[in-house]
């Protein structure tokens, strides 16, 4: 009986081990279907770019207001060439899964394209040990945020009205990074004052607006709203003013861009930082070097 028992142990704890393995095993595969998702959307996006050869002239922002016009000055665009996409690289962001909640270490690559407020971006991260990934997308007025859990089980996936505005919002944000896009039609500017312009974004029927911030050298230090609705991974939203922090500019072949980035939540009791990016490494028009 009671070597009946022990076989029965020892068979018992093997096929234990031999699915850890498995698991094991799977979870360093690297191939991911959400990864998969991702480049082929931006591949597809890629080759949808216009074949255009010209660069930033005076005549192109003469009609934007003065403190945009000295961004472009100060970061050295005005006789560079105008690129179709840019692509965004982060390492170790401190990412907040939601107020009162822990905070992660992820991994976040994204792609804005000019020619449409197209955007995507890939999460590669883990919880608890198992890999997490998750997949913001805004594509041809479409917004969703996407989650997936040890590459198999989709946590959330958000999408609505509410995630379109949301996500062509943050598209807007970001603009200035990739500044082709400050120009397009889809973006009206609207003059302030010497530190401030307002910016008016419209897509697919969906308008949202915002107002940039720069300093006295003529960096953009800050973006802020009231059209990005914080939509919880559960689908419930709220509506918080909103914000995007850079800072710490550096020079890289002529140009001067932000290398610290910050997402933050004002809620009425503090503000919530909530994405804090630093060491950003962002290029112009990545696919078309590779």
């Amino acid at each position: 009986m009671q070597k009946s028992l022990n076989k029965k142990m020892i068979v018992i704890i093997g096929v234990i081990l031999f699915i850890a393995v498995v698991i094991v095993v799977f979870f360093n595969i690297p191939y991911s279907k959400t990864k998969t998702e991702f480049l082929k959307n931006i591949n597809s996006l890629s080759t949808n770019q216009p074949d255009e050869n010209s660069v930033f002239t005076e005549e192109d922002i003469a009609h934007l207001p003065p403190p945009v016009q000295k961004y472009f000055r100060y970061c050295g665009y005005i006789g560079t060439p105008k690129m179709f996409n840019m692509k965004a690289t982060f390492q170790d962001v401190d990412f907040l899964l939601g107020k009162d909640k822990s905070t992660i270490k992820i991994d976040y690559t994204q792609y804005n394209f000019v020619n449409e407020p197209n955007r995507m971006a890939y999460i590669d991260s883990s919880m608890y040990g198992i890999p997490f990934e998750g997949l913001d997308s805004y594509i041809a007025g479409n917004g969703s945020m996407k989650g997936v859990l040890a590459k198999l089980f989709t946590l959330f996936n958000q999408t609505g009205e509410n995630m379109d505005k949301a996500c062509l919002v943050t598209f807007l944000s970001e603009c200035l990074f990739v500044p082709n896009a400050a120009l397009q039609d889809f973006v009206v500017w609207e003059e302030i004052d010497n530190f401030h312009a307002k910016a008016t974004i419209s897509n697919y029927g969906i308008t949202a607006s915002g107002i940039f911030t720069f300093n006295e050298k003529g960096e953009m230090i800050s973006f802020i709203t009231d059209d990005r609705e914080n939509i919880a991974f559960d689908g419930t939203s709220e509506k918080i003013k909103w914000s995007a922090v850079c800072s710490e500019y550096t020079e890289t072949n002529g140009i001067k861009r932000p290398t610290v980035l910050k997402a933050v939540w004002h809620y009425d009791d503090g503000d919530l930082v909530y994405f804090d990016g630093k060491d950003v490494v962002i290029e112009f028009d990545y696919e078309r070097m590779n």
